[in-house]
């Protein structure tokens, strides 16, 4: 029980490790975030502030690899995520010249109607912006209401946006589709061609693109049916070499 004394409007301010904070400071300038304080000697503090939240910094321990990315972290939620992913990748273009998707610092891929992404900063923090009703339960493997490839389609979209497992959902998908594709519907066997063609992307292994674009563009879609696969990647370009004419 609470003591009438306190009252429920508390403020968390997350404090993550920095191990560069040259780095950290430029990243999330060019994401519009203002710096609220910065001081490097005889300590390191960096305070930054974005829309209502603030992110704070100190320095890193010596045995801290960003690379590993598991150095810290904190949740961020939000009534809707988009916005947010949209904000961010529209600075990093605007600053880089592209969306970072790969390395670090980054910024995790955003699917029309996903409930989080992540932003990961130079020093291998995750930031995670989630959805404050996203659902409190998900099953790994996918949803045992579902059968076939539409499970294995479920399953890879919760690798992917819960667990930011690129490398499990490709290995799920492409084993999924030899077992289910042939007796599945047009559309989920193109929306797992589709994720197999933007994940082969996103991890640099596009030998396969062509064969997939191929079986791709062989699939009888309606236009609903096209307009659900392009939905279903967060860049439908990487799909129009390949996507079949509306029928």
């Amino acid at each position: 029980m609470l003591a009438k004394t306190v009252q429920p409007n508390e403020t968390t301010v997350p404090l993550l490790p920095c191990a560069s904070p040259e780095e950290t400071l430029a990243f999330w300038r060019a994401l519009g975030f203002a710096v609220t304080y910065e001081q490097t000697k005889p300590y390191l503090y960096l305070a930054f502030q974005w829309s209502g939240f603030q992110l704070h910094y100190g320095r890193a321990a010596e045995s801290v690899d960003p690379a590993k990315e598991n150095t810290g972290g904190c949740l961020v939620m939000v009534d809707a995520v988009a916005p947010y992913h949209a904000a961010f990748t529209e600075a990093m273009r605007r600053q880089y010249g592209k969306v970072l998707a790969k390395g670090l610092p980054r910024i995790t891929r955003y699917r029309a109607g996903a409930s989080r992404f992540t932003v990961i900063d130079p020093s291998g923090n995750s930031i995670i912006f989630i959805e404050r009703d996203e659902p409190e339960e998900l099953e790994y493997g996918g949803s045992k209401r579902l059968q076939g490839l539409a499970r294995v389609l479920d399953n890879a979209r919760i690798l992917r946006e819960f667990k930011n497992d690129d490398r499990a959902a490709f290995r799920a998908l492409n084993s999924g589709l030899r077992r289910h594709g042939e007796n599945a519907p047009a559309v989920e066997q193109a929306v797992a061609l589709a994720a197999l063609i933007e994940l082969s992307t996103a991890l640099n292994e596009p030998e396969r693109v062509p064969e997939w674009g191929a079986r791709l563009r062989r699939l009888n879609l309606s236009a609903q049916e096209r307009r659900e696969v392009e939905s279903a990647v967060a860049d439908p370009n990487l799909l129009q070499k390949w996507l079949p004419a509306n029928t």
